[in-house]
């Protein structure tokens, strides 16, 4: 699956160096200090090893060619690595859909470093899940250095354990739970959130909802003022109809008696004398009938103006009434300061009882005076409506004065009228028969005038029940809309007393007084309660998901815990039988296995651990008993025997999980002739299931090796790489 290795600027590879990787196994070398693990080291760079030390570095510049003599420095260094991706089995070892993956890291001097595939910018933990897919697992795991080899027999048993997994290609189910954990983790803290906006909410809610069921009783009040509206309109509409039909036709018929009664009146005047005084006495009448006309007219246009204030005065109450329910005047703070000081002088203490009852009757005297001020009603400080309706009574009243003269006006018209007529009968030749029909006729006419003026004053009645209806009707809309008019017309007013009608209209006023003091139609309220509603119901349905979502990412995080042990232990049995077999074949003899660590506690079922709140899988122990000693525990090895230890479960690990490669940088140094022709053959072995890159002075494994490639440095630092044959390579190799 490895294709080859691009360097350019990293480290002592100053120019671009590629190392085609076509053979099943490939050996670099060359002499000490040639540059030859830097090749080593390039792989780990490009996989994304971020310690420096694994790099034998301290910064990131120490990555960059720094310059010699002859060779500027470099200003930047990238390593790419090239894998084949074409399908094999049916499947592409990477999931992407091209032939060819490349994976390259660039280090800049400013310590910046920029990962690629195929090109394309990522980030590192693309490149680590996309590697994971592929069973490349961490560097440290696939690419053992020189000293670095027993490095999984000196760690600790839980990051042997992680090694373990990492080998046996579980890493996957690491990152998916790791990814899992991340979300849950984001879930929690959204959850804590809405949590938290729906708990602020809640009061705020609780308020608009009280207030909303005000508006709801505020709501049945309009409705049941709607009904009880529309009756009384409809009734009081059919009334003043039927009233208005009925002062019309006896408006008629008294017109119609009237003008009967004054011709009849004419005629008998006409011919009740045709002699020089009689005239004179015909005249006095004409004048007098004239001056009874005109007074009627008078009082006839007084009538109607009277009627006028008399509506205005009814409206201006009602709109006191609206606007204050009890009387009130408008009092300054200076007054009020004024009679305080008075109050507080005339108080003053004394002995004398004479002196106290004077203090006591001045003070009365001077609170009847300031309150008599504030109750005169020609004060301008009374309130607005208070001042209309009190010039409207005084209008009235003058109004009142003036129609008492017009009546006596008229009665003394009316007076002289009856007595120029009785003249005129006695001067008549025809006497008292002539006297009886006249003053008959005058009595008629009088009697017909009086009704049409009756009808007048009823006309006059209905006009302002008529007008106080529609002022109803305006106050009525503005509270309750204009619904409390979409009512059906009645044809006919109800037969009932007129008391039951007036007893609708108290009940009317009170409910409008009620509704009035309730507020407006809370139109707001009713939006933000609305408004908030929908933000409350979103929030639960927002954490409801969320809920959801944090079971079903526990629910995975447990599936991959399963999973991820049921793989644990399958692979940790073949690791244990490789390594066994490995090891005697190293030591000719001997055992060797992974165990676990003996739990403190476990939960049923689980291998798992418990430390703090959570549940940590138990390390990994290593046993060993070498063939011949009494060896049973790591630090009693040698250093040599170590080497060959960590060989064995290297191998044993890649064996039974191969990788896709694997870098040995001079692991087989510290071994003698038997042992390297041990370490050969299981080379052979490995190479059969993953590509091996050695790099080694060992001849043994040089021999093994399908292409050799040589590493060499001149004067300028610069390392340099070339293609060697076998025999070229052990000279190479010193």
């Amino acid at each position: 699956m490895l294709k080859r290795l691009e360097i350019v600027g990293f480290k002592s590879f100053a120019k671009k160096t590629v190392l085609d990787f076509s053979s099943a196994t490939t050996a670099i070398v060359g002499p000490n200090g040639s540059g030859k693990s830097n090749v080593a080291e390039a792989f780990r760079f490009a996989l994304g090893e971020q310690s420096m030390k694994s790099m034998r570095g301290k910064r990131s510049e120490d990555l960059i060619f720094g310059g010699s003599h002859s060779v500027p420095r470099a200003n930047r260094a990238s390593v790419a690595i090239v894998f084949d991706n074409s399908e094999q089995a049916g499947r592409r070892p990477f999931q992407l859909d091209f032939d060819e993956v490349a994976i390259e890291r660039v280090v800049l001097r400013d310590g910046s470093s920029e990962y690629s595939i195929n090109g394309s910018r990522v980030r590192l933990r693309d490149i680590e899940e996309l590697l994971a897919g592929a069973n490349v697992g961490e560097t440290s795991h696939q690419i053992i250095s020189q000293g670095e080899a027993d490095r999984i027999l000196i760690a600790s048993a839980r990051e042997r354990r992680a090694m373990l997994e990492d080998a046996l290609g579980l890493a996957i189910y690491e990152f998916k739970k790791q990814e899992a954990q991340r979300k849950l983790e984001k879930t929690e803290t959204n959850i804590a959130q809405v949590e938290s906006l729906r708990r602020e909410l809640a009061p705020h809610l609780r308020f608009l909802e009280r207030q909303v069921e005000k508006l709801e009783r505020v709501d049945t009040l309009r409705s049941e003022l709607s009904t009880v509206a529309q009756t009384y309109f409809a009734i009081e509409e059919a009334y003043l109809a039927a009233e208005k039909r009925a002062v019309h036709e006896a408006a008629e018929i008294a017109a119609a008696r009237l003008a009967q009664a004054s011709a009849e009146l004419s005629a008998i005047e006409e011919n009740a004398t045709t002699d020089a005084e009689g005239a004179r006495r015909l005249a006095q009448v004409r004048a007098a009938e004239a001056e009874v006309e005109k007074a009627a007219l008078a009082r006839s246009a007084l009538a109607r103006e009277l009627g006028r204030v008399e509506g205005a005065l009814n409206a201006a109450k009602q709109r006191s009434a609206h606007e204050a329910r009890e009387p009130y005047a408008k009092v300054s703070r200076e007054d009020l300061i004024a009679l305080a000081e008075e109050a507080r002088r005339q108080s003053a203490p004394s002995t004398e009882p004479g002196a106290l009852r004077a203090a006591l009757d001045a003070l009365s005297t001077s609170v009847r005076a300031f309150v008599d001020r504030f109750i005169s009603r020609d004060d301008d400080l009374m309130a607005d409506e208070e001042q209309a309706v009190y010039a409207l009574e005084n209008e009235r009243v003058a109004l009142g004065e003036k129609e008492k003269r017009l009546i006596d006006e008229h009665d003394r018209a009316r007076s002289t009228l009856t007595r120029a007529r009785e003249t005129l009968a006695a001067h008549d030749e025809t006497g008292k028969e002539m006297r009886r029909r006249l003053l008959e006729r005058a009595e008629a006419k009088a009697h017909e005038e009086a009704q049409v003026e009756r009808v007048q004053a009823r006309t006059r009645e209905l006009a302002q029940i008529e007008e106080t209806l529609e002022l109803e009707k305006r106050d009525t809309v503005a509270l309750a809309g204009r619904a409390v008019l979409s009512y059906a017309p009645v044809a006919t007013p109800p037969e009932e007393a007129r008391s039951v009608q007036a007893e609708r209209r108290r009940a009317l006023e009170r409910l409008r007084i009620r509704l009035e003091e309730a507020g407006g139609t809370g139109e707001d309220v009713r939006a933000e309660f609305k408004e908030a509603s929908e933000r409350e119901s979103f929030l639960a349905r927002e954490l409801g998901d969320l809920a959801k979502s944090a079971d079903g990412l526990r629910s995975l995080t447990r599936d991959l815990d399963a999973e991820l042990a049921k793989h644990f232990a399958d692979g940790l049995a073949r690791v244990n039988a490789s390594f066994g077999e490995f090891f005697a074949t190293l030591f000719g003899g001997g055992h060797a296995q992974l165990a676990l660590e003996e739990p403190e506690s476990n939960e049923e079922g689980t291998d798992a651990v418990l430390l703090g709140e959570a549940f940590v899988h138990p390390g990994i122990e290593i046993e060993v008993a070498l063939p011949k000693k009494k060896v049973r525990s790591l630090v009693q090895l040698s250093g040599g025997e170590r080497a060959l230890t960590s060989i064995a479960l290297i191998f044993a690990m890649s064996q039974v999980n191969p990788p896709p490669f694997l870098i040995l940088d001079e692991t087989d140094a510290a071994l003698d002739e038997a042992n390297a022709r041990r370490y050969g053959d299981m080379i052979e072995s490995l190479a059969k299931k993953s590509q091996l890159i050695v790099i080694t002075h060992n001849r043994e494994t040089m021999r093994r090796a399908g292409i050799l490639y040589g590493v060499t440095m001149g004067g300028d630092g610069v390392s340099k790489l070339l293609s060697v044959k076998f025999e070229d390579a052990i000279a190479v190799a010193k």
